[in-house]
This record gives C-alpha cells, structure tokens and sequence, in this order.
C-alpha cells in the first residue's frame, strides 16, 4: 500500500516540478528562515517592545500605501502571460507582460507620493510620536527601489527561474542580516535597524527587473518589450482583473495584513510590539509553505488552460498534504516548547504574547493549509468571489475590532483575525472545489485532453 502511494507521487511529473521550484525557494527560503529568525530576535532584544512596536508600525504603513496602489500585477502575469505561453502564444505573453510593467511603474510612483503625504498623519495619530515621520519618509523609498517587482517575480515564475528567484532572496536575506546584526553589536538604534529592512529591499526589487531582463528574451524573444499593446483584444478583462485583484489586496490590506497598526492604534506602543512577535512566529511557520504558493499558481493555471480536471485534483490534495503535515508539527512544538522558550527570551520580555501566539495558530494554519484557495479561483476566471467573502467577512471582523480590542486587548484582534481566516479561506475552498467539479461535468470531452 505505501510503496503504490510512494510511486504514484513520485510519477507525479507536476507535483515534482512543483517541489523542484519550491526546492529552490526552500532552500533559500530555511536559510533565509534562520536569518530572519536572528534578524527579528535582535531587533526584538535591542529594540524593546515599544520601540519594536514602533519598528512594525512604520514598515507596515508603508508597505500598506505601496499595495493600495498595487494592482497585483504579478497574479495577472502569472494568469494571462502564463496561459499564453502555455499555448505557445508568445507575443500575447509579451503584450501582457508590457502591459503590467507599465501599470505597475505609475502606480509605485504614485503611491510613494501619497505616503509623503500622509506620514506626518500616521505619525501623530497611528504611532503617536511626531517625530518618527522623517524615518516614514525614508524607509518608504523601497516602493521606489520595488517599482516592477511584483512584474519581475511574475515572469521568473512563468519562466521557471525560481533558482534565481532564490539566489536574489538569499542574497537580500544575508545583506539585512549582516546590517542589523552589526547594529545589534553596536548597540545602534531605531534608525539603523530600519536601513537594514530598506536596504534588503531594495536589493530585491532591483534584483528581480535585473533577473526578469536577463531571462524574459530566451522565452518571449528578442525585443520582446517592443510588442505592441493593439494586440490585446481583451484589455478590458485584464483591466477588471486587475481592478479586482486591486480591491481584494486594500481589502486584505485593511482586514488582515494592518494588524500592527490597528493594535498601535486601539491600544499601546508595547501591546503593538507583543503583536508584532506573536505575528513574526506565524512567519516563521508560513515560511517553508509560502514558495509553494508562488510554484503552485503557475502549475494550476496552466491545468486549467488545458482542461486538466484530474491533475489538478490531485496536485491540490498533495500539496495540501504536505501543508498540514508541516502546520500541525509546528502546533505540537508551540505547545511544548513554546512559553518556556518566550520566559527565557530576554528575561520574559515578550511573554504576554503567548496566548495570542497560540490564537494566532487556529488561523494561520487555515491559511497555511489550504493555501492555494484563492490562486484556484483566480485561475478558474473567478476573482470576483475572493472579493465579495473577504469583504463581507472583513467587514465583520473590522466592526468587533471597535467593540472588543480596547477592552480584551491583542487576544481579541489575534482572535478575530483566526475568525477572518477559518471562515473566509473555507469558503474560497469550498467555491473553488465546487468550480472544479462544475467545469467536469461541462466539459467531459475536454478533460485531461492533451
């Protein structure tokens, strides 16, 4: 019985090309795991809770401006440009690709023009300390040093170059790591631990155009960037797709990705810093799971292109495997080991964020678990479903964080951000199962058809 199942797998040519791509990130990625790890630990001990709360709630505000801005550019190159090269079709993959740098440069621009805008705001009302604005403005240049990131990592992925891909992270990893572990020996500030993060992304964003104008011409072609935009017969699907995946990031920005700042906020500097930990845990164990996220989207977009009902099916129950069997050993360590490690860290410095470590968990592990539930939908054509459960469930969830976060404090937002997970991500699951299933039995003919 388990030497079949181990054949089948290892017959499996897609689930194998997805765990060779994610192999590449993995390894860079556990790498890149244990230099964060350090990373955030000194930060943590050199910081202090407050300041660390203060170190989470100015890189979050403005990563939060550059995805209002962002139209997630690189979903429609893995969708559109990935399906075209998927049939061969390069020139439409190149006229995509075009389309969605261009975006995604005018928006970057004016997203970092917005953030000179509002940071003294957030500064004074969110932060609470004016004099943290400068810092704002500073380490917002990554949105400028990320100008066509998100259409570079697009295009490594369509192309297979998740190799690169995970050489550039590395490098990006090692280079925050070296900064900051110099400034944790120096005993140095706010300030310098900030340019670490900054400097690591700038890495990464100029990194991945580099890497994008190097590979992109062995798959679209010489001059490929000279494709005219006429082509584009269907620009007003990519414009919606691109409209929605818009609206779905603000939503996901506003509901589940500005933790630290509702919590700063709501509440205190420190309560920001205990979130911001328990927070940066859930990373570490979302960390080796997250390359599948980026391998899987390009591998269920191209089944779906080719009617490939089964394959799809079964990539999606083994990856999904492979998730939980990671996500429940990493409940069973939290659980054993978890509040003694967290006493001894820094004479119990961060303790208090225990419990809502182990909230956290319930959700995360949803995530993690099903994380494919919205690349399905996206590749099914259906991005409009995401969209309407995320804003209905979010907006449940936003209205509670009003009544019970002053009173019960960061248990409460852990728990309604749980809430948010659990029940939109099963949702999503549910609808894109069903679609598979809908999709079978329209088109018989056509499944697994070469």
């Amino acid at each position: 019985m388990f030497k079949q199942w181990r054949q089948k797998w290892q017959q499996d040519k897609q689930l194998g090309m997805v765990i060779r791509n994610s192999g590449y990130l993995f390894s860079s990625n556990s790498i890149s795991m244990v230099l964060a790890s350090l990373v955030g630990l000194a930060a943590a001990l050199l910081l202090g809770p407050v300041d660390y709360g203060v170190l989470g709630m100015i890189t979050l505000f403005a990563s939060s401006i550059n995805r209002l801005l962002s139209f997630r550019m690189g979903e429609l190159v893995v969708k559109y440009a990935g399906g075209a090269l998927a049939l061969n079709d390069k020139p439409r993959a190149a006229a995509v690709i075009k389309f969605a740098a261009i975006t995604e440069g005018i928006t970057s621009l004016l997203a970092y023009a917005i953030l000179v805008g509002l940071a003294d705001l957030a500064a004074r009302f969110i932060i609470k300390d004016p004099s943290v604005t400068v810092f704002i403005l500073v380490y917002g240049l990554m949105i400028i040093g990320n100008l066509l990131a998100e259409t570079g990592t697009a295009v490594l992925q369509i192309t297979n170059h998740f190799r690169s891909q995970a050489i550039l992270n590395l490098f990006q990893n090692v280079t925050t790591a070296v900064w900051i572990g110099i400034a944790f020996l120096t005993k140095s500030g706010l300030g310098s631990i900030l340019a670490g993060y900054l400097m690591g992304k700038m890495i990464f964003g100029i990194g991945t155009v580099a890497l994008m104008l190097a590979h992109a011409p062995a798959a679209l072609g010489k001059g490929w960037w000279r494709t005219s935009l006429k082509g584009l017969s269907d620009w007003r699907s990519l414009a919606q797709f691109a409209f929605t995946t818009n609206l779905s990031g603000t939503i996901n920005m506003v509901i589940r990705d500005s933790e630290v700042l509702w919590v700063g906020f709501f509440l205190t500097k420190a309560d920001a810093g205990y979130y911001k930990f328990a927070l940066a845990i859930m990373n570490i164990i979302l960390m080796p799971i997250s390359p599948f996220i980026n391998t899987t989207f390009p591998q269920i977009s191209s089944s779906v292109a080719r009617f490939e009902w089964r394959r799809l099916r079964t990539l999606l129950q083994r990856t999904t495997f492979i998730a939980a069997a990671w996500t429940a050993a990493c409940a069973v360590g939290l659980l054993l080991v978890g509040k003694p490690i967290l006493g001894w860290l820094n004479d119990g410095a961060y303790l208090p964020a225990y419990s809502a470590i182990l909230i956290l968990l319930i959700g995360f592990g949803m995530a993690n678990i099903f994380f494919w539930n919205r690349p399905l939908l996206l590749s099914l054509g259906k991005p409009g479903f995401p969209l309407k459960i995320t804003a209905i469930i979010g907006a449940i969830k936003t209205g509670l964080m009003f009544v019970l976060v002053r009173p019960f404090g960061i248990l409460a937002q852990a728990g309604l951000l749980s809430f948010y997970f659990v029940t939109s991500v099963g949702l999503i699951v549910w609808k894109g199962l069903r679609e598979i299933t809908a999709q079978q039995h329209a088109n018989p003919d056509l499944e697994d058809a070469p």
